[in-house]
């Protein structure tokens, strides 16, 4: 249950400001690492992404990671996009991408996903934790992901039985989709729980088509006595479209040039953690070979 999740624990934070600071001190922390290191002659500030070019960045990979799963074919299950969109934006919590490039953190996904024939498919899942240890280490171990799909699904078989008002809840379903999978590209799922993610999508859904459903979460779901939480329910639905209307997809002129910039930057500070995530531990023993070695891959081969 969500309530007793390391979910709800450790991976929903109380504001926007909060998750900031926390990609601020990600961004300042191998600023500092690689301005003390000493090795690297002529090493400026002004060589380092800021935090919005970062940004930039993040979600031109995240969006590259969401359109090679779009076209898996047989269909790639919701919940495991969206799981693995999850270890992607909480990984990049508590570092930069100056550090990690996502491009190695993706090809942990892609790559046991390319791999797996079409009959092993259920699987997916059970591939994706099998990422390399340093992404399990930087998730705390804290691998079950709540996705608001199961709930949203819940909702609409209770419209269909408790709620005889609405004559077609499954007309809800296409735009509350396209809902769940903006959220997925905005720190919705680091904010809010699935239950609230997915009844916003629901009610989202019915205002679009022009439905009231204030008569729903009054009588289905007893909040008509419970002003208070009606009141913080509201709020939070209010914070999450605005969460969703601030999203701006990356301009590919930006993209293209903090690329540039952050493949120099891989380039010049090449470290003990990037020999890591290429089955190496720092006493030079070799651990483990990857699947996928980072220059195999471009950014194009992961569509």
């Amino acid at each position: 249950m969500f309530h007793n999740s390391s979910q709800k624990k450790y991976w929903i934070f109380k504001s926007e400001d909060e998750i900031e600071q926390m990609r601020f001190k990600a961004n300042q922390k191998f600023r500092n690492k690689a301005l003390e290191s000493g090795k690297k002659p002529g090493v400026s500030e002004s060589m380092f992404l800021e935090r919005h070019e970062e940004d930039v960045l993040f979600r031109h990979y995240e969006r590259r990671l969401l359109d090679f799963c779009n076209a898996f074919k047989p269909a790639m299950p919701k919940s495991v996009v969206g799981t693995g969109l999850m270890y992607f934006r909480r990984f990049y919590l508590s570092n930069s991408i100056m550090e990690y490039h996502p491009r190695i953190i993706i090809t942990q996904f892609v790559g046991n996903l390319v791999q797996e024939s079409p009959a092993g498919q259920e699987r997916v899942l059970e591939q994706i934790l099998e990422y390399e240890l340093l992404l399990i280490q930087q998730l705390n171990f804290h691998l079950v992901v709540h996705n608001p799909y199961r709930p949203m699904e819940g909702l609409l078989i209770d419209l269909k039985t408790r709620y005889p008002t609405l004559e077609n809840p499954e007309s809800l379903r296409k735009s509350a989709d396209d809902f769940l999978t903006q959220a997925a590209m905005t720190d919705a799922g680091l904010l809010f729980s699935p239950s609230q993610i997915a009844l916003t999508a629901i009610l989202n859904s019915a205002s679009r088509a022009g439905l009231n459903m204030e008569s729903y979460l009054n009588e289905c779901l007893g909040l008509k006595e419970d002003k208070e939480t009606l009141s913080k329910m509201y709020d939070s639905m209010r914070r999450m479209k605005t969460l969703l209307k601030k999203y701006e997809p990356p301009k590919p002129e930006e993209v293209n040039i903090y690329k540039q910039r952050l493949e120099r930057i891989h380039a010049e500070f090449a470290s003990s953690s990037n020999k890591r995530k290429r089955g190496y531990e720092d006493d030079g023993h070799v651990a483990k070979e990857p699947r996928l070695m980072e220059e195999e891959w471009t950014d194009e081969d992961l569509i």
